[in-house]
């Protein structure tokens, strides 16, 4: 994913022919890299998983604060929006301060927008305080989670990834009964606070994210120590000062003039050195950081602006307009169900065992399914990500025929199983754009589908505020879905027929 000058995989040993060779990392594949995984894992708990269970949320807002669904949904898009959408900006911070310290902040930051969002006068100031705040914070934890992830494994990268991201599941699951339980014994108020001070461990996980080490030295890189300017010594000073002073006489008064005098050039001669050494680390610090920050935007500018645009790639332009309405299929149902069991007088029922729930549960079982069928060498990654999208596409269609709760929770259980396709979104983009582009081209599809978690559930409570039904949403939304499916299966056949024909043209010259 993106390189920054703490996240390298290789160290390099020079020759005596000047050639650099590539050594393994110890902890590559192995080690400190399961740590990774287990940071990373919490990561997705933490804000995928409480970006999931929102629902709950959003309608004790609803209730607070008598605004519209339309209106009200956009606190909720705008943090899951909000969390993707700066994935290629967040880039930028990843070359320049690293992993670690991204996350932290970010932590700090999700933290932050949480506990202000608890002290919100309406909807208006959840927009900046829970959908801005909270969601750059979590944007700028999320990402580097997955980098991380990326960096510390190469043979074993998409198991690593699988188990990773189940954190998504697992915190949708324990989100939801978390704050349903806040929600009910102390109000949303507090257990928006309370889920503030639970994301302050988002700095725990960045503190995790140990930077391989640069050079075989553990000290600097290339094994230089910094150079330091020594002080003068106390004999110099003396010697410094006796000098002309011998042809005095040695009386007592002026040994004792010569001793005050020695011990101000002393003093004088300790404090100069001092602060040149401080100006010196303060220059050299400055120009430190300055480099690193050109370097890093050099880096990020050129990935995504450079000569070798990803968007002449017209698979992948196809890819990204699927990305534009995938996500917004699988967020839609997060949001509104927790309404739409309530407009169905299925709420006794859904709170004995949520429907979000279920979806969390399957979704974790789907990821490792569908992982470990496109692992096998008999099938194409394709087609089993094809078919989860069609399968996701139908259970979206089939939605809003179900009144009852078994009914829901079958195709809740479907759509939770069939969207663990998420898993194999890294191993798709790499075969379309390859492994070097593979960062670049990958934060560019994340922000694809924060755009479509942004509009998506205002979208939904919109057409529920013209129409007073939700069915009409999830036709919309499953009908736009499909032709982002069709153009992927449409862009190949147009490469195969342009192939085709610039072959009967080459032939037909020869």
């Amino acid at each position: 994913m993106y390189t920054s000058h703490e996240d390298i995989g290789y160290d390099f040993e020079d020759d005596p022919k000047d050639k650099k060779t590539l050594k393994p990392h110890p902890d590559i594949d192995g080690g400190w890299a399961w740590m990774m995984v287990l940071s990373s894992f919490f990561v997705h708990i933490l804000i995928m998983g409480s970006q999931m269970a929102l629902g709950v949320l959003n309608v004790e807002w609803l209730e607070e604060f008598h605004q519209s669904r339309g209106l009200t949904a956009w606190v909720s898009s705008l943090s899951m929006g909000i969390t993707l959408i700066v994935g290629p900006f967040i880039g930028l911070f990843i070359n320049t301060c690293g992993c670690r310290w991204t996350t932290i902040v970010g932590g700090l930051l999700n933290a932050l927008g949480w506990v202000l969002s608890a002290y919100a006068a309406n909807v208006h100031c959840l927009f900046i305080t829970f959908g801005v705040a909270a969601g750059l914070g979590s944007g700028m934890a999320y990402l580097p989670a997955v980098v991380m992830v990326g960096r510390y494994f190469q043979k074993r990268r998409a198991l690593a990834q699988g188990l990773s991201t189940t954190g998504t599941g697992f915190g949708t699951f324990l989100m939801t009964v978390l704050l349903k339980y806040l929600c009910v014994e102390y109000g949303w108020r507090n257990a928006m606070f309370i889920q503030g001070a639970v994301s302050l461990n988002l700095c725990v996980c960045g503190a995790l994210m140990r930077p391989l080490s640069l050079g075989k030295d553990g000290g600097h890189p290339g094994g230089k120590d910094p150079q330091v300017i020594p002080a003068p010594s106390t004999e110099s000073v003396k010697s410094d000062g006796q000098l002309g002073s011998t042809e005095e006489k040695d009386s007592a008064l002026g040994r004792e003039g010569n001793l005050c005098d020695l011990q101000a050039q002393e003093c004088q001669g300790q404090a100069q050195p001092r602060k040149n050494m401080y100006a010196l680390r303060v220059v050299k610090t400055m120009s430190q950081v300055t480099l690193r920050v050109r370097k890093g935007f050099r880096e990020w500018y050129s990935g995504y602006f450079g000569t070798a645009s990803l968007f002449t790639n017209r698979m992948f332009v196809a890819f990204v307009f699927w990305a534009l309405f995938a996500y917004s299929s699988f967020v839609i149902p997060f949001i509104h169900l927790p309404e739409i069991v309530n407009l169905y007088n299925l709420a006794e029922q859904n709170d004995v065992f949520p429907l979000t729930s279920i979806i969390a549960i399957l979704h974790i079982f789907g990821k490792v399914s569908l992982g470990f069928l496109a692992d096998l060498p008999c099938i194409s990654v394709w087609n089993v990500f094809l078919m989860a999208n069609f399968t996701l596409v139908l259970s979206i269609f089939i939605l809003p025929l179900m009144h009852t709760y078994a009914g829901l929770a079958v195709i809740c259980a479907l759509i939770g199983f069939s969207s663990g396709y998420f898993s194999l979104m890294p191993v798709v983009t790499e075969d379309l754009v390859g492994i070097e582009h593979l960062a670049n081209a990958y934060g560019i599809i994340i922000c694809a589908n924060g755009v479509s978690a942004l509009l998506g559930p205002p979208f939904a409570g919109w057409i529920y505020d013209i129409t007073q039904k939700y069915d009409f949403s999830f036709y919309i939304c499953g009908l736009l879905y499909m032709l982002g499916i069709l153009s992927l299966l449409i862009q190949p056949c147009v490469q195969i027929i342009e192939q085709t024909r610039r072959e009967h043209t080459d032939s037909s010259h020869v």
